[in-house]
């Protein structure tokens, strides 16, 4: 069978090193995947780690191989095209339609699936030009990721970090499997609860569970997909945030009710698929509880 063939798109931003994992990820599971990058991206990530890694070419210019007519032929022939980073400046351009580089006529020319994983920092993210862009793009059915929230450049933290490139990866092949989804849930807040909640004994030990939360992130990725905006609530998973889904970490039982509670008092719906500690103890040990033959740690019952 033909490979699927995915064109890689990656803007001029700090985050440009982190699609080489996606592109490893893409190709490593069978896809043709043709790196297009901006000519800024080429200052993070050069030419030769994206034709090393793609098996291609690569060329930022639509007059790189003219007889080839590169700047329609990539596009048209694509099954998917995924943009990460995509950079305030490469959303704007695609919004207004512009063709100034071999990327952005090839978002033109795309008949396909069309993904954006957005990262910059969070004033640019928010600024009403961006978000009315990102309105736009929306409209025309493609599909842009929220960004998640975290460390940025410098000591900068906030909304506008580009998704785990597992997440990112996730997402693409369920594109191609399914399409994109309908966006039924758009203007929705929905909000899950995921992974199971530990109840600290003392500074080292704890009552918990075997809970992976899986269920849960695949009820929030699965919200997210289909429009609605998805509050995470996450015990104790170790598993990456999910792309375009806004998390919130707890560990303990009052702390998920807590953030419920709170997430809840403006949501359409609530999925609560955490496994919540059924006990915790009476008294929490300020130091390592010394093992001694014939003493148990004293609990209580959680449930009011």
């Amino acid at each position: 069978m033909e490979k699927p063939k995915v064109v890689l798109g990656v803007a001029g931003g700090i985050a440009a090193y982190k699609a080489c994992e996606l592109l490893r990820r893409l190709t490593e599971s069978g896809h043709d995947v043709r790196v297009v990058p901006t000519a800024s991206a080429l200052h993070f990530v050069g030419a030769a780690t994206w034709s090393a890694l793609s098996g291609h070419p690569v060329s930022t210019e639509v007059w790189a191989d003219v007889h080839e007519v590169p700047h329609v032929r990539i596009g048209q022939s694509a099954d998917l095209v995924v943009v990460a980073p995509a950079t305030a400046d490469l959303l704007a351009r695609a919004a207004h339609g512009l063709a100034d580089d071999l990327l952005t006529n090839t978002l033109l020319t795309a008949r396909c699936p069309v993904v954006f994983a957005p990262a910059m920092h969070t004033e640019m993210w928010e600024h009403p030009a961006t978000r009315e862009n990102v309105a736009t793009l929306r409209r025309r059915g493609a599909v842009v990721v929220e960004p998640a929230v975290g460390r940025l450049t410098g000591v900068d933290t906030g909304k506008g970090r580009l998704p785990d490139p597992g997440e990112i990866f996730e997402l693409c092949r369920r594109i191609l499997s399914r399409g994109v989804p309908e966006t039924d849930l758009a203007g929705r807040h929905v909000v899950v609860s995921a992974g199971g909640t530990r109840e600290p004994l003392d500074p080292v030990r704890y009552l918990g569970n075997r809970s992976s939360g899986k269920q849960g992130f695949a009820l929030a990725r699965t919200a997210a997909a289909r429009g609605a905006r998805v509050t995470l609530i996450e015990a104790n998973t170790g598993m990456a945030d999910p792309a375009g889904v806004d998390v919130v970490h707890v560990g303990t039982a009052v702390q998920l009710r807590e953030a419920v509670l709170k997430a809840a008092a403006e949501a359409d719906a609530v999925v609560m698929a955490a496994a919540v500690a059924d006990f915790r103890p009476a008294v929490y040990a300020e130091g390592k509880i010394k093992k001694k033959d014939g003493e148990d740690v004293r609990i209580t019952h959680q449930r009011d």
